[in-house]
């Protein structure tokens, strides 16, 4: 990148995010956004990360008036019944438990703000997880193994988690890390910066 590109800012301060735009080997700011998360009264999921994606480059954009600013949110969903982050063991023991055998759909917000220009692009991205059918005694060894208390739907792809799937479905597997890398290199490219 050339010393007139604005600079780049994520939005968040997951490490999982931020390991997957190391990736793309370009500079970049990771900012904690302040948002209130919550969904609205009849949100699809498909609403609510993309509304908090834009929401989150927003909040950020107030300290970086000429920058790009990525956001991104995420949350696991079946038969559209919202599974967050499980924040302990027990709630991601039931999670898993309730994904057994079944189909769980990730929904990834995407979001990126030129805050000069003003311009926005904002996507959502599916990605469709099948699990195995597990036994209690199974997802509890996962749970203590890798601890995913703050990941939603209670895994880490990235790692142990794979040997809970039967198997996967979509277009960007690092979108179910929780950013999807293809889009935001299209949109990248929107606004001038080619990678590589």
């Amino acid at each position: 990148m050339d010393t007139d590109t604005p600079p780049i800012i994520l939005g968040s301060t997951s490490p999982f995010r931020h390991n997957l735009l190391k990736k793309l080997r370009i500079d970049f700011t990771a900012v904690a956004p302040d948002i209130d998360e919550q969904a609205l009264p009849n949100e699809s999921p498909a609403e609510l990360v993309s509304r908090l994606a834009f929401e989150k480059a927003v909040a950020v954009s107030t300290h970086y008036p000429n920058a790009l600013i990525i956001g991104s949110d995420q949350v696991a969903s079946i038969d559209q019944r919202l599974l967050g982050k499980p924040g302990n063991r027990e709630n991601a023991i039931d999670q898993l438990l309730s994904a057994s055998g079944r189909c769980v759909t990730f929904y990834t917000g995407l979001c990126l703000l030129n805050s000069f220009s003003g311009r926005k692009q904002v996507i959502c991205e599916t990605f469709r997880v099948h699990f195995r059918s597990l036994e209690r005694h199974q997802i509890e060894r996962y749970i203590d193994q890798e601890k995913p208390y703050n990941c939603a739907g209670s895994f880490k792809s990235e790692g142990l988690g794979i040997s809970l799937f039967e198997r996967l479905e979509g277009n960007d597997p690092n979108s179910l890390i929780g950013l999807p890398l293809i889009q935001l290199i299209r949109m990248l490219g929107n606004e001038g910066i080619q990678i590589p």
